[in-house]
C-alpha cells in the first residue's frame, strides 16, 4: 500500500506521519457507554473512499468506518470471511461471492451484492482518477473503463461483474489468478452505498457513508482531526466497544508521544525514533512489539535519472556501501531487522538471505563497482525523505555512509509532507534517490511484486521508480495463472529473483509493530500492517 501502498506505501519511520496539536479526553464520554480515546494520523493523502486510499494513513481510518468481504486474522494473517458468506471458484477465473445478512451502511441501506458492483465499477474506471485503480485489471472489461492516457473509456461498468440477486454476485477474470480471495480484504474491494451516486465523490470522500463498525462524527477537518463514533447497528459479534475515536493528526511524533505520556492520546500505534531506546521500559506490558509487514527500502529513479542510476553496478554499490546491521541497531535500537529479500519475513514466500552478496554491507567491493561504472554525474547525489514521519535520523545515516564508503557528495532532502513526496515523484519531477516502504495490501508474495515493479503500476499504482523488464512481467503473468499454490509460490518467487537481479529499489530493513498506550485503555492490537484494532479497544 502506498502513501504508506493500501498496504501501501508507508509514511513513517515507523510507518504513519504525524501532525500538531494534541487534545485531552476523559476516561468517559458524553457520547455514550464506552467512553472515547484519541489516537495518533497522519493527513491522509486522497478522498476518504476506499478505491481512492493506497496509503496508511487513510486505510487506518478507512478500516474503523468499512467493513470489506474478507478480513485478515491480527495473529495469523490468515483471510477469513466477513460481509461475505463465501467466496468459491472451481477454476481461479470465475468467483461466485455470496453476501451475509445483517449489514448496513450508516446511513440505513442494506449491503447487498449491488454494493460491491457499484464500488468496484466506479474504482475501475479512470476518469475516476482512484488510486487503487490497478486492483481492478484483473477482472474482465477493465480495459474498457482503463484505456489508458489520452484514451476514453468505452463503458461503464465491468464485463466480468454479475449481480445474481440481492446477495449474489460474480467475478470474471481474464485469468486464473488463485490469490483473488486473499485480494478481497483490502480496501480497494470495500463496498459503496447507493447514496454514492448522487453524490459528488470529493464531498463524500470528506464524510463517508460507511458500513464498519464505526461511522462518521462530522467532517474531516483537515490537518487537525478526523472523528468517529460507534455505529451501534453493527452486526453484535463485531460491535465496537468504544463510543468513539478521535484520529487525531500530528506532524511531530516526538509531540505526539510526549502526549501519549500525559495520557492526551491513548494509543500511539508508531513510535518516534527518540522513544525507543527507553519505551519498553517506561510502558512494560503496554509496549507492543512484533513482526510487521513492511519493508524499506531506498528508491531508484531509474526513468527520470538514469545518467545517475542506470547501471546495475552503481545500484550494487549503493546496497553493499549500507551498513544495515549497524543502521537497525544504533538508529532504530533493534526495532528493524536488516533486509534480506523484497518479501516480507512474515509473508510465505519470503527466503532468508535471497538478496545474497548484494545485500551484504561490503564498502571495498561497493568502491569497486561504483569507480568500474564510472561514477554519478558531480559526484554527488540527493536522498530525499519525508520529514513528517521521523526519517531524519536513518536518512542521515544512510547519506553518511554512502560518502564514507562512495566517496561522493551526499545531500538528504526533507519533504514536509509524505504526500507532497508522492505528488512528486508520481509526476516524475524528483530525480534523486527517495526513501519508502511497502507495507502490504494483503499476505501475498505476489503484493510485494506487482503494485511496486510491473508495467502497470507506473501509471497506475506504486513503480515510482519506473522499473520496466519483460521478463518479470512474464513470470508474474505465469504465476497468476497457476491452480496450485504452490507452483504459484515458486513462479512468485522466481520474479523476486528478477527484481533481486535488477535492484530497482534497495531494501534496507523490516519493520517492527512499536506501538505504545496509555494505561487507561485495554485490548489494544496492531494488526501486520501496523494499523490499530479499534473495534476492541476498550477503556479503563
Amino acid at each position: 500500500m502506498r502513501g504508506a501502498t493500501s498496504a501501501k506505501w508507508v509514511a513513517g519511520a515507523v510507518i504513519v506521519a504525524m501532525a500538531a496539536t494534541a487534545c485531552s479526553t476523559g476516561s468517559n464520554d458524553a457520547g455514550g457507554k464506552g467512553g472515547s480515546i484519541t489516537v495518533v494520523l497522519g493527513e491522509p493523502q486522497h478522498r476518504l473512499i476506499g478505491q481512492d486510499t493506497a496509503e496508511s494513513e487513510g486505510s487506518e481510518v478507512m478500516n474503523a468506518v468499512f467493513s470489506g468481504l474478507v478480513k485478515y486474522d491480527i495473529k495469523t494473517n490468515e483471510p477469513k470471511l466477513d460481509v461475505a458468506e463465501s467466496i468459491e471458484s472451481t477454476d481461479s477465473k470465475t468467483w461466485t461471492i455470496k453476501v451475509k445478512d445483517g449489514f448496513t451502511f450508516h446511513n440505513g441501506e442494506k449491503v447487498d451484492a449491488q454494493s460491491f458492483v457499484r464500488a468496484w465499477n466506479w474504482g475501475a474506471n479512470q476518469e475516476n482518477v482512484a488510486e487503487a485503480m490497478p486492483f481492478f485489471a484483473k477482472i474482465e472489461g477493465s480495459e474498457e473503463l482503463a484505456p489508458g492516457k489520452d484514451k476514453k473509456p468505452t463503458a461503464k461498468e465491468l464485463k466480468g461483474l454479475k449481480v445474481v440477486d440481492e446477495k449474489t454476485f460474480t467475478v470474471t477474470l481474464k485469468e486464473p489468478f488463485s490469490q483473488f480471495k486473499t485480494m478481497l480484504g483490502y480496501n480497494a474491494f470495500f463496498p459503496l452505498p447507493k447514496a454514492f451516486e448522487s453524490m459528488d465523490s470529493k464531498k463524500f470522500g470528506e464524510h463517508p457513508i460507511g458500513n464498519g463498525p464505526f461511522q462518521m462524527d462530522g467532517d474531516w477537518e483537515h490537518n487537525k482531526q478526523i472523528k468517529v463514533k460507534r455505529f451501534d447497528k453493527y452486526p453484535a459479534e463485531g460491535r465496537a466497544k468504544l463510543a468513539g475515536v478521535t484520529f487525531k493528526i500530528y506532524d511531530n511524533m516526538d509531540t505526539a508521544y510526549n502526549d501519549l505520556r500525559a495520557d492526551n492520546i491513548q494509543i500511539v500505534d508508531k513510535l518516534p525514533i527518540s522513544a525507543m531506546a527507553t519505551v519498553s521500559q517506561e510502558f512494560g506490558d503496554r509496549y507492543i512489539y512484533k513482526p510487521e509487514s513492511a519493508v524499506g527500502y531506498i528508491g531508484l529513479p531509474l526513468e527520470t535519472n538514469p545518467e545517475a542510476f542506470g547501471k546495475l553496478e552503481i545500484r550494487q554499490a549503493i546496497s553493499m556501501a549500507i551498513d544495515r546491521d549497524t543502521l537497525t541497531k544504533t538508529i532504530f535500537n533493534g526495532t528493524r531487522k536488516p533486509a534480506d529479500d523484497f518479501i516480507s519475513p512474515i509473508i510465505p514466500g519470503y527466503r532468508k538471505g535471497a538478496l545474497g552478496e548484494v545485500g551484504q554491507y561490503n564498502p571495498t567491493k561497493a568502491k569497486e563497482l561504483f569507480e568500474k561504472a564510472g561514477g554519478v554525474p558531480g559526484n554527488k547525489i540527493e536522498l530525499g525523505y519525508n520529514a513528517d514521519g521521523g526519517h531524519k535520523e536513518w536518512i542521515e545515516a544512510v547519506a553518511n555512509q554512502l560518502k564514507a564508503n562512495l566517496g561522493i557528495e551526499v545531500t538528504a532532502k526533507p519533504y514536509a509532507k509524505f504526500g507532497d513526496m508522492l505528488d512528486d515523484l508520481g509526476a516524475a519531477k524528483y530525480k534523486g534517490a527517495f526513501r519508502m516502504a511497502w507495507s502490504m495490501d494483503y499476505p501475498a508474495a505476489e503484493n510485494y511484486l506487482r503494485p511496486v515493479f510491473s508495467k502497470v503500476a507506473i501509471e497506475q499504482g506504486s513503480n515510482y521508480g519506473h522499473y520496466r523488464n519483460d521478463e518479470f512481467e512474464k513470470v508474474m503473468a505465469e504465476a497468476d495463472k497457476a491452480t496450485d499454490a504452490a507452483e504459484g509460490l515458486k513462479l512468485y518467487q522466481k520474479a523476486d529473483d528478477i527484481i533481486i537481479r535488477d535492484l530497482p529499489y534497495i531494501p534496507v530493513f523490516t519493520y517492527m509493530s512499536s506501538a505504545a498506550y496509555s494505561k487507561s485503555v485495554k485490548n489494544v492490537e496492531v494488526d501486520a500492517q501496523g494499523q490499530m484494532d479499534l473495534a476492541n479497544v476498550e477503556r479503563n
